[in-house]
């Protein structure tokens, strides 16, 4: 009877370790504008990343991870799995904009609850709120803390005129430097979940995105360095610091062996951020707006000291952690997303036969094997750059600037000896350059038109396209 026991306990021990392998904790820290050379195991010499730095070391850093030009298409794509041709979602949604990621659309976090996930958010939205079936806990979120907006103030928690700052759906006024409360809430939640429940955290920092604020305090290691990039050190640092909590929250309750960490910006970094070697900068479709700075970590699962040159999207997220966790992929949403665990973990190729970045659906980039065609292309940075900064100098009143290649259409870039996307080889490589535009037209045959598949589809639908933006 006792053999019969042990044996018992023994299966039950090891179906629950087996359980708990097939359903991992997934944290996915987001971090707002990093550029792709910022952090030290990306190249970054002149800002001390120690905690992003060692998790990078003992996973596979992604050195194809792509995302899209600004904020809200990312967290869009990354939600859904879907590319903007198909939500919509091409730009930033803007503070009380009547419009939002589509509630036709299946959210990550709904396909985690219903595989038995406790789901979070603590920091940035992005995906809409001017009404309450828009809001993180109305989109598969248990809990969500932190705020709705973009450029909200570091220690105001004002985004405007507004106050951004909120828990499951409440404004409420707290004292604080938002990184600090951000990454406090996250240990919370680590630290009081339900043991029985896998745990999904997604942790979208508002740094280091503008306005560029920091304590003082994290300005003092970085004295050889001046005005905004100085302060973007601090903040970066700021940052580091709390993921550095949030590891060691996991380490503390004994979690960190069965968590998949995943880090990655949102878009490529703006000035006074560096995206070294590549080309231009947040709100563009060349590689320095798209090219994500990226790794994934998990203990044994993930390869340590890996460098992966395979590309992937960001929409890939979503089937990827979905199978990974065993929920279901049945839905009604068709997915642009591919599983990329085997490439993760095995080394086998890329999914993808060809990879879209979209601005709009007459601004977009393909990559195909080590090619990248950039049809339309801007070095624009970002729709929130004010006229006469720096970013915008030059630019017009809505910091835009003139299509890629002096006005060409279309431009051709190896990446395999032209990171830097320097050399036009369109004329020179004619067919391919055939081949990839069919390609590119196919993905964008059915894209629908930004915002259609939201609250203001009409308005949108019954402009002229010339002024749709």
């Amino acid at each position: 009877m006792k053999i019969i026991t042990a044996l018992a306990l023994s299966f039950t021990l090891v179906a629950s370790s087996y359980a708990a392998e097939k359903q991992p904790n997934i944290v996915f820290l987001l971090i707002d504008d990093l550029g792709y050379a910022d952090c030290g195991f990306n190249g970054g010499k002149d800002i001390h990343t120690p905690n992003i730095d060692k998790l990078a070391a003992a996973g596979t850093v992604l050195e194809s991870l792509y995302v899209q030009p600004v904020c809200s298409p990312t967290r869009a794509a990354l939600m859904t799995g879907r590319y903007a041709t198909h939500t919509g979602v091409y730009t930033i949604v803007r503070p009380h904009a009547t419009w939002g990621l589509p509630l036709t659309e299946r959210t990550l976090a709904n396909a985690l609850h219903d595989a038995g996930y406790a789901t979070a958010i603590t920091g940035k939205w992005h995906l809409g709120e001017f009404e309450p079936a828009y809001l993180p806990t109305a989109r598969g979120f248990d809990h969500h803390y932190g705020h709705y907006f973009g450029m909200l103030g570091y220690f105001t928690h004002m985004r405007g005129q507004d106050l951004d700052w909120y828990r499951d759906g409440q404004q409420i006024k707290e004292e604080g430097y938002t990184t600090h409360l951000l990454s406090r809430e996250a240990c919370r939640i680590i630290t009081e979940k339900d043991k029985a429940k896998p745990l999904f955290l997604y942790v979208p920092f508002n740094g280091v995105h503008s306005p560029l604020e920091v304590p003082d305090e994290y300005l003092k290691p970085y004295g050889e360095l001046k005005g905004p990039r100085q302060k973007l050190a601090g903040m970066l640092s700021a940052v580091d610091e709390a993921i550095g909590k949030i590891v060691a929250a996991l380490e503390t309750t004994g979690q960190r062996e069965n968590t998949l960490i995943i880090f990655s910006t949102d878009n490529g970094g703006p000035p006074p951020g560096s995206n070294t070697p590549l080309r231009a900068f947040k709100g563009s479709i060349y590689e320095g707006g798209v090219r994500g700075c990226a790794f994934a970590n998990w203990p044994g699962h993930i390869p340590a000291g890996k460098r992966l040159k395979e590309p992937m999207h960001t929409v890939d997220w979503y089937p990827t952690l979905v199978k990974l966790a065993g929920g279901t992929l049945e839905q009604k949403t068709a997915l642009d997303g591919k599983d990329v665990w085997p490439m993760l973990t095995q080394g086998s190729p890329s999914p993808h036969d060809a990879i879209l970045c979209v601005q709009s659906p007459t601004v977009a980039a393909l990559r195909m094997g080590d090619w990248k065609l950039v049809m339309n292309g801007s070095d624009a940075d970002s729709e929130e750059t004010p006229a006469g900064s720096a970013k915008g100098k030059g630019k017009g009143k809505k910091g835009k600037s003139k299509p890629a290649e002096s006005g060409e259409t279309f431009a051709l870039y190896n990446l395999a000896t032209d990171i830097g996307e320097k050399e036009n080889l369109a004329a020179k490589e004619p067919e391919r350059t055939a081949t990839m535009r069919a390609r590119l037209a196919e993905f964008l045959k059915d894209a629908v038109t930004p915002g259609q598949m939201g609250h203001e589809a009409t308005a949108l639908i019954e402009q002229p396209k010339k002024k749709r933006q």
